[in-house]
């Protein structure tokens, strides 16, 4: 059963810097990431064989999720959801190799996560609507709701955060209980359900994540409602 989350033990030192166990797990996915997106990449080929199918059916699938929640070209945000998606399913799903502990089953990590979603927002919204026009976007509907628009920014990206960090350190907990009163078997029902639970989270951050950017970014260029008229059969 895994230790505190609030407490982390220092496996050594870079400099000033301690590096703890779910640094080293983290570093560990994404090098391990990296290194998959280089080697199947490198032959892409217009008869795709099975790995760069799946990769496309990844692709296609990240693109319609991306267009389907905020109505825009998915290309600019295609990287960033899909490596956070991919970072979060993998680090939920290290729960189940012995003696690793999930990254992400730790407040740290759930919080640089919730910063780059923080950070991505921001420029993103500056990026699509120009930076007068994103400050300006706090003061929607008018100039009063500021402090709650500001407090808003700040709110969902601490959900962020509680939400990845309660439902996989409850995993996590859950089934080393039952680890350490039932011995090895009895809980292999439970490792499953963590897994989904896993890919379930990794989605729903993923989609968070998208519906924040997409809504700092605003309507794409040349985009407006429909019509009355085109609404009607």
């Amino acid at each position: 059963m895994m230790d505190s989350p609030l407490s982390l033990d220092t496996l050594f030192h870079i400099g000033p810097v301690p590096i703890t166990a779910p640094v080293l797990v983290s570093w560990a996915i994404i090098i391990a990431l990296g290194l998959f997106s280089i080697l199947s990449t490198r032959h892409l080929s217009l008869l795709p064989g099975k790995t760069q199918t799946v990769l496309e059916l990844f692709v296609s699938t990240i693109d319609a999720q991306v267009r389907d929640t905020v109505n825009r070209d998915p290309a600019p945000y295609r990287p960033l959801i899909g490596t956070i998606f991919l970072f979060v399913l993998i680090a939920n799903c290290s729960a189940l190799v012995p003696g690793i502990e999930p990254p992400t089953a730790h407040l740290e990590t759930d919080a640089a996560l919730a910063l780059v979603v923080f950070a991505a927002t921001i420029a993103y919204g500056v990026s699509g609507r120009g930076l007068k026009g994103y400050l300006a976007t706090f003061a929607e509907p008018s100039w009063v709701m500021i402090p709650l628009n500001l407090v808003e920014q700040i709110t969902r990206t601490f959900s962020l955060v509680v939400r990845l960090f309660g439902n996989v350190m409850s995993g996590v907990f859950v089934v080393g209980i039952v680890l350490s009163l039932a011995g090895l078997f009895v809980p292999i029902p439970l490792m499953a359900l963590d897994l989904l639970t896993g890919a379930v989270q990794a989605y729903i951050f993923a989609v968070l994540a998208t519906v924040f950017i997409g809504a700092a970014a605003g309507e794409a260029p040349g985009e407006t409602p429909p019509s009355q008229e085109e609404k009607s059969p």
